[in-house]
């Protein structure tokens, strides 16, 4: 009876350990999955430490949310990778994180990386909806100052421009799950891109604070921003490729042309 005893409170130690550490990570969840069961592209979603504006141009999006141990600003900035991009990962007082983010059929993986540059945390699941759209152009933003507003801009064959007051295009582009306030990422995808000619743009828009939006330089950061831009094409296929740019930016309203490309 003693025996048993001891083996339960072991389980239940144990359980109790792996529940803590898997709180780094809430969703998704490894193994295989299919987000048409799943589907809550309604829900109001939560980024911290500032707000997801989801404006409804990609459906079916899945939340990257968790928590982190150590929260604060002396613990340095963690870096969520999916699928092999990373960005910035910030998160509230309290270390808790959310991400919006559309994945494509196939494999995908999400990884939580310390300052350090250690695995916190990952998660490879198959998605088995064959019926989602597979973004062949994404294009995403992200900076290295939580306080700065920073718009992503595309420009497609046809002349539409995509950026935070014009996020859902008619030919199918579109901002997915835009962040307006703090440190992004934003993303751009196009499931059935026209040919042509593409133009990506940076925009230093302004500062976010706790009186809201302003455009005090003094209150950065840092004394230049760094933005990464990453072009993904045919994402999770064989002929995948990735193109990546560091764009610095020293002042507000600077807007960079960061690529054109042909498609």
């Amino acid at each position: 009876m003693k025996l048993l005893m001891i083996w339960s409170a072991a389980l239940l130690a144990l359980a109790g350990s792996v529940q803590a550490a898997d709180k780094s990570m809430a969703t998704p969840v490894g193994g295989w999955n299919r987000a048409g069961l799943t589907d809550r592209s309604q829900e109001l979603a939560v980024n911290y430490p500032y707000a997801l504006v989801d404006r409804g141009a990609q459906r079916g999006r899945r939340m990257i949310q968790g928590e982190l141990a150590k929260a604060g600003k002396e613990r340095g900035v963690h870096k969520l990778v999916v699928n092999g991009n990373p960005t910035p990962l910030y998160t509230d007082d309290t270390g808790r994180y959310a991400r919006a983010y559309s994945f494509g059929s196939g494999s995908n993986s999400v990884e939580i990386r310390s300052p350090d540059g250690k695995a916190v945390k990952r998660v490879q699941f198959y998605e088995a909806d064959k019926s989602r759209p597979q973004p062949v152009i994404r294009v995403i933003a992200a900076w290295d100052d939580s306080q700065a507003e920073v718009d992503l801009h595309v420009v497609t064959p046809d002349g539409q421009h995509a950026f935070w007051s014009h996020p859902a295009l008619s030919n199918g582009g579109g901002l997915d799950a835009d962040t307006v306030d703090g440190p992004g990422p934003e993303n751009f995808v196009m499931t059935s891109p026209m040919r042509g000619l593409y133009q990506v743009w940076i925009n230093y828009w302004g500062n976010f604070g706790a009186s809201g939006y302003h455009f005090d330089e003094t209150t950065r950061q840092r004394p230049v921003i760094t933005s990464r831009v990453t072009l993904v094409f045919n994402e999770n296929t064989a002929r995948e490729r990735r193109e990546e740019f560091v764009v610095p930016l020293r002042a507000i309203g600077e807007l960079t042309l960061v690529k054109t490309f042909k498609f």
